[in-house]
């Protein structure tokens, strides 16, 4: 049996349930993919379910590998897979949530995987499909998102947040966002046509009558974002579905999600990357291979809010 290094939990904690195990390589059946792992993104999920605070992940179904996006090369593909994809080409994907990414291989699906922007290397590229797909759903598949409408995206600085504001750009949107003091130019700089410093003033005297609001927040900027919808407009969550009897009291709409795998959805992503119109902020690079290192990235992705995202990097 071949195997490879990976990092997976075995009991829910802190940074140090972190291990770095010899398993076995996985196989490719059917439509699916072996791919070498360069880069893996590190996301708030990752330190949720290691903390086991992420309910799709119980005891039971520990030992887990963790991370869930990718950028690497084919290695081998399975039956139905090895016609569109040959061995050696690029690839980045969103996994699935039964696989985790902080490995020397994953099995990525035909369905779940796409060419990443040429334009990219495969750090940068390892920081778009989970946040890009997680933005891109929230503004369109959930909240119908068009050209011309009025968006507040909380939280805009962060890891969905920065792509949210580009890609509401792109579509013609009207983009306000909140951010702390420090990240106003950067926000601005990602196209927001209006910065919302949240500790010096209360987003609701800024804006109004807006047609969404995508929360990346919860807790109490939720609650006071009811304020600031127009009548039919729609709150959209990541962090569990809004109150619908506030939605009622408010005549607006509300919807919570969590993020799919899509590849059809990663290819615009990627066309809108190679277009110039949206760029992936990394705000801190860890090495994979070290365990040490994954640890320290969770606890600097848990502990200082970072700019972008967060990336593990397989170096040499």
């Amino acid at each position: 049996m071949q195997t490879m290094k990976a990092i997976r939990i075995h009991s829910f904690g802190g940074p140090d349930a972190l291990v770095q195990e010899d398993i076995a390589i996985p196989q490719a059946q059917d439509d699916e993919i072996v791919v070498r792992v360069l880069a893996a993104s590190v996301n708030p999920v990752d330190y949720k379910t290691r903390a086991g605070q992420y309910p799709a992940v119980t005891q039971e179904q520990l030992p887990v590998v963790l991370g869930r996006d990718v950028c690497g090369v084919i290695e081998n593909c399975g039956t139905r897979a090895h016609n569109m994809l040959r061995k050696g080409d690029p690839i980045y994907a969103l996994l699935g949530r039964d696989r985790g990414g902080y490995a020397e291989y994953v099995v990525v699906k035909a369905t779940e995987g796409a060419a990443p922007p040429r334009n990219l290397d495969p750090v940068q590229a390892a920081a778009v499909p989970l946040a890009g797909l997680t933005a891109w759903q929230g503004l369109f598949d959930h909240g119908g998102l068009q050209a011309g409408q009025r968006v507040l995206i909380h939280g805009g600085a962060g890891g969905v947040g920065h792509f949210a504001i580009q890609f509401a750009k792109a579509r013609g949107a009207f983009v306000a966002t909140t951010a702390s003091g420090k990240d106003v130019d950067f926000v601005r700089g990602l196209g927001a046509d209006q910065a919302i410093d949240y500790k010096a003033e209360r987003f609701e005297d800024a804006v109004r009558d807006l047609d969404l609001v995508f929360d990346l927040i919860s807790g109490e900027t939720q609650e006071r974002s009811w304020a600031v919808l127009k009548e039919g407009g729609i709150l959209v969550s990541t962090l569990g579905p809004p109150d619908e009897a506030k939605a009622r009291q408010h005549r607006a709409r509300a919807a919570g999600y969590m993020a799919q795998p899509n590849a059809a959805q990663l290819r615009e992503i990627t066309g809108l990357i190679e277009a110039g119109k949206v760029r992936p902020a990394v705000e801190q690079v860890f090495p994979l291979a070290e365990v040490a290192e994954v640890a320290e990235a969770h606890r600097f992705l848990e502990g200082s809010h970072p700019r972008g995202k967060t990336v593990l990097r397989v170096v040499g």
